[in-house]
């Protein structure tokens, strides 16, 4: 069996959540909005405090922050495309240069970080670090994110 075939065969057995109901909230126009991160690549900056096994905390990361460390740390993740150019994980150029065009309102000033591995049930996230951390962007006036997964 390929790696990747195993690999599926595993995720196909995790328990996925089920929600009573879908939240939606229609965003502005993306041309009025501010525009925020929020990944699952554990980055965080250099001399921050790093992501550890298991750790279900996000970290919040400036916008002009570019001494970001990449903290997933699994071997079967090919790290040679972040090491290269971070907007791989992080578009964080991308969302610069259509803010500028007038594409996008507005970068927002901070992005969240999370590690990718979260519990199965994905409960402390859901309904902690996850709250929390959106509602500190949304203190910061951001109207979309952009999730980018590892």
């Amino acid at each position: 069996m390929a790696g990747d075939e195993m690999m599926r065969g595993v995720g196909d057995g995790l328990p996925v959540p089920e929600f009573e109901a879908a939240a939606w909230a229609t965003p502005k126009p993306l041309a009025e909005a501010t525009v925020a991160i929020v990944t699952s690549a554990a980055l965080h900056r250099s001399g921050d405090e790093g992501f550890q096994p298991g750790d279900t905390e996000y970290r919040l990361l400036p916008s002009d922050a570019r001494d970001l460390v990449l903290g997933h740390w699994s071997p079967n993740f090919d790290r040679s495309g972040i090491a290269i150019d971070l907007n791989v994980v992080f578009p964080i150029d991308r969302l610069d240069e259509l803010a500028a065009q007038g594409v996008i309102g507005a970068v927002a000033p901070r992005h969240a970080s999370f590690a990718g591995n979260q519990p199965d049930d994905v409960a402390t996230i859901r309904i902690d670090s996850g709250p929390r951390a959106a509602a500190q962007l949304k203190a910061d006036g951001v109207d979309i994110v952009l999730l980018t997964p590892v």
